[in-house]
């Protein structure tokens, strides 16, 4: 993934994140392997609507990452939980406004726009809907319990991967995001959320694929 953003390297993790072949000093912490108790895969939102790219929610370098997040919910296998954005049946307050803008996306859950991608539809984990951009639901908050280890990929880096890494940081769980196997709606976008995400640091640590089945 190439990021024409300066404070960005290529693979999309900022500077004073991740260095390419190691995490940083002292950031992962022990027992941070995927499919131990404790520890969850979070994949968020790798539905058609962001993938196809005639929809106006497309994230342009979605299918780029297809493989590195069928790579870790391979190693998660059943402690993987797999997010959706869904629409609300009516929506209210500030949703109102935002569905005015976005009509398209008034669907049924069921909806094929809604449905996870095919490449990663038949694997096992659990499945959460939600009709916010945050993701650390009460229903999340329930099946992966106190103080947990949330690896967290998906799209959008910049929208419902941040929301939902933040929320969950503030809840007490210990948060890495898989810079290379999220996506934005664009690369400088992309970087941005990674650098803000890096600042939360050690709650939150940016790391890559390498780094998360190198422990497996």
């Amino acid at each position: 993934m190439t990021v024409p953003d300066a404070t960005v390297p290529e693979g999309g993790v900022p500077e004073g994140g991740v260095p390419e072949g190691g995490v940083p000093e002292g950031g992962v912490p022990e027992g941070g392997v995927l499919g131990e108790a404790g520890t969850w895969l979070v994949v968020v939102d790798m539905q058609h609507v962001f993938a196809d790219a005639a929809s106006p929610w497309a994230a342009p370098r979605f299918a780029e990452i297809v493989e590195p997040v069928r790579d870790l919910a391979m190693a998660a296998g059943e402690r993987t939980i797999w997010t959706r954005f869904v629409a609300p049946e009516v929506p209210t307050g500030s949703w109102a406004d935002y569905y005015r803008r976005w009509p398209f996306a008034l669907l049924p859950p069921d909806s094929s726009e809604y449905g996870i991608v095919d490449e990663l539809a038949s694997l096992p984990g659990v499945r959460i809907d939600a009709t916010t951009f945050g993701k650390w639901t009460p229903e999340m908050s329930a099946r992966a319990g106190d103080g947990s280890h949330l690896v967290v990929c998906g799209v959008s880096t910049d929208c419902c991967v941040l929301s939902t890494v933040l929320a969950a940081a503030d809840a007490g769980q210990h948060v890495e995001v898989v810079a290379d196997a999220c996506a934005g709606v664009d690369d400088a976008s992309h970087g941005r959320a990674l650098a803000i995400l890096a600042l939360y640091a050690p709650i939150v640590e940016v790391v890559g694929v390498a780094d998360v089945l190198g422990r497996v």
